[in-house]
């Protein structure tokens, strides 16, 4: 479903929503959205860097399938916060599944 909203903001970010949409030779309002994607990830980055989420809270606050989210750290430089105890409890319940 797609939502229409209205926003205010000030020139300074207007203008440059207008000139990034006419660099990318497209309107305003897809540059917003891609806008509100890239900064969903980078939240996700950043609250995991800073141990505020899970990967799994993290991937879902980007909207991304864990193994991108894993991978989108990975781009970043982020390094894995699992413990040693947790990396262990995983591969246990992957044997129990397999």
């Amino acid at each position: 479903m797609t939502r229409t909203m209205s926003i205010r903001m000030d020139d300074e970010n207007y203008r440059f929503l207008h000139k990034l949409s006419k660099a990318e030779r497209s309107d305003v309002s897809k540059a917003v959205r891609e806008l509100v994607i890239k900064g969903r990830i980078m939240m996700a980055v950043e609250r995991y860097k800073e141990g505020k989420a899970s990967l799994g809270a993290a991937a879902e606050l980007a909207d991304l399938p864990l193994a991108e989210m894993m991978s989108t750290l990975a781009d970043y430089g982020v390094h894995s916060n699992l413990e040693t105890e947790d990396y262990l409890r995983g591969l246990e319940n992957l044997r129990e599944v397999w």
